[in-house]
C-alpha cells in the first residue's frame, strides 16, 4: 500500500515521502497513529500544493535575508566602554551587547546566537563581525568599539 508520511518515522520515511509499505502496517499503525495518510489522488495533490508554498515561503525567507544582510552592511554599531592602557577593555564586548546596540539605535532584531563571534571583542576599534542571517546568506557587520570619557 503507498502511504505519504506526515512525520519521520525512523527506519521507514521522512516526512512528505511517499512510499509502499506493508498493508497491516498502514492500517494498523502509521493510519491509526497519524503518522501517515493513503496515497490516493486528493491527498498526493494536496502534498503537491503544500510542497509549492513551503518552496516560495523559503524563497520569500531567502529575499528577505539578502535585503537585510544589504542593510547590515551599510550600519556601523558604535559602543562606548572603559578601557584602560594600549586600548584594552576592562571586560569585553559581546554578542548580547550588539544584537542589543542593534536593537535600540537601529531597531534591527538579530538573535544573539546569530552574530558568530570566535571569541569576544576586547579592544577598541573596528571590528567586522559575522552574521547569520539565512543557511545560504551571511553578513559583515561592522562594529566600532570606542572609549568612553
Amino acid at each position: 500500500m503507498k502511504v505519504i508520511f506526515l512525520k519521520d518515522v525512523k527506519g521507514k520515511g521522512k516526512k512528505g515521502e511517499v512510499k509502499n509499505v506493508a498493508d497491516g502496517y498502514a492500517h494498523n499503525f502509521l493510519i491509526k497513529q497519524g503518522l501517515a495518510l493513503e496515497a490516493n489522488q486528493s491527498n498526493v495533490s494536496s502534498l503537491n500544493a503544500q510542497k509549492k508554498k513551503e518552496e516560495k515561503l523559503a524563497a520569500e525567507e531567502l529575499a528577505e535575508a539578502k535585503k537585510l544582510k544589504e542593510t547590515l552592511e551599510k550600519l556601523t554599531v558604535e559602543i562606548t566602554t572603559k578601557a584602560g592602557e594600549g586600548g584594552r577593555l576592562f571586560g569585553s564586548i559581546t554578542s548580547k551587547q550588539i544584537a542589543e546596540e542593534l536593537q535600540k539605535k537601529h531597531s534591527i532584531k538579530i538573535d544573539k546566537r546569530k552574530i558568530e563571534m570566535d571569541d569576544a571583542i576586547r579592544s577598541l576599534g573596528y571590528t567586522k563581525v559575522p552574521v547569520k542571517l539565512h543557511t545560504e546568506v551571511m553578513a559583515a557587520l561592522n562594529v566600532h568599539v570606542k572609549e568612553a570619557n
